[in-house]
């Protein structure tokens, strides 16, 4: 039997907030001016091979400005399209948590102290989450909701090699535990159409996050942009990506094998239309998702379809 969150055939993320909240909440991206052991030689120079020069944070505002400051510049700019008055403010840019907790605490709590602001969304790495720095996130916590995001992309040792992802699969684990022992839900990003990956491989990183206590999803197609390590690379060895069609399938088989109680946050992504390289189909976002709903009604596929606890 089918399950239908709203409209949509997925636990969108937009239907949580309005089942939880009773109202729509925006995201306002900000950029605390952190780097990433990545990037400064802790475990790597020249950060995950898609990764750009903005850390992954290039919707995030100007980290030059105080935290306060994006947030109100934030809210300016949703306020001109829609009447919000709550948010969720998200730390996108780079690792949020690589940085001294007594930094991490000023930032953290300039953030959540505002009125306006309802959840503290901090993205980071699965080895940057220290005894102090969770403490720090438990604390905060029990002020307002915090949600941490981690970058996993996948479960394949290869594939994580290739990317540069700098940490074992264990540590990942390790920190999934940790953040729900404190009652921190744990949103997962996913990268698929990474090179050498077939539909297979990208449906075992689902059965092994169906697996884990997550309680959010991000899934992204893999983009290539200007400026990064993976554009010189597929300038010199072009690899396939998937055309919208295809996306669609790879997408359909990822939700009818997700766990139905796991928030999908994102189902695409859109990179920089000035740095998009490839694939260029998806600088049309509205236009992809209101495909993408469409081709899952069409061929009748919806959340948690194929999933079995057994």
């Amino acid at each position: 039997m089918a399950i239908y969150w709203g409209e949509k055939r997925y636990y969108s993320l937009d239907y949580y907030l309005k089942q939880t909240y009773g109202r729509k909440i925006y995201k306002i991206s900000l950029d605390a001016g952190m780097t990433c052991p990545n990037r400064d030689g802790t475990s790597g120079f020249r950060g995950c091979i898609f990764c750009s020069q903005g850390g992954s944070g290039d919707f995030a505002a100007d980290r030059k400005l105080p935290i306060t400051r994006q947030l109100e510049q934030g809210r300016s700019q949703i306020r001109q399209k829609y009447p919000g008055s709550s948010y969720i403010a998200y730390f996108q840019a780079y690792t949020n948590t690589y940085a001294p907790v007594s930094y991490l605490r000023k930032v953290f709590t300039e953030a959540i102290r505002h009125p306006d602001v309802e959840i503290l969304d901090i993205a980071t790495r699965p080895d940057c989450l220290g005894r102090e720095v969770l403490a720090l996130l438990h604390e905060l916590n029990q002020i307002k909701p915090v949600w941490v995001e981690l970058g996993l992309q996948t479960i394949h040792p290869k594939s994580a090699g290739f990317i540069r992802r700098g940490y074992e699969l264990p540590v990942f684990d390790q920190a999934v535990r940790d953040l729900r022992r404190l009652h921190i839900p744990v949103i997962v990003h996913t990268i698929l159409g990474l090179p050498g990956e077939d539909m297979e491989q990208m449906l075992a990183t689902v059965r092994y996050l169906n697996a884990q206590d997550i309680q959010g999803i991000k899934f992204q197609l893999l983009h290539i942009l200007e400026q990064t390590d993976l554009a010189a690379y597929y300038k010199m060895h072009p690899f396939p990506l998937p055309d919208m069609e295809e996306y669609f399938e790879i997408i359909g088989n990822c939700l009818c094998t997700l766990r139905p109680d796991i928030v999908v946050h994102r189902l695409t992504g859109d990179g920089p239309k000035p740095l998009l390289i490839a694939p260029l189909w998806t600088g049309g976002k509205r236009q992809v998702l209101n495909q993408m709903h469409a081709y899952l009604k069409r061929h009748d596929l919806w959340q948690g379809k194929t999933f079995s606890a057994s």
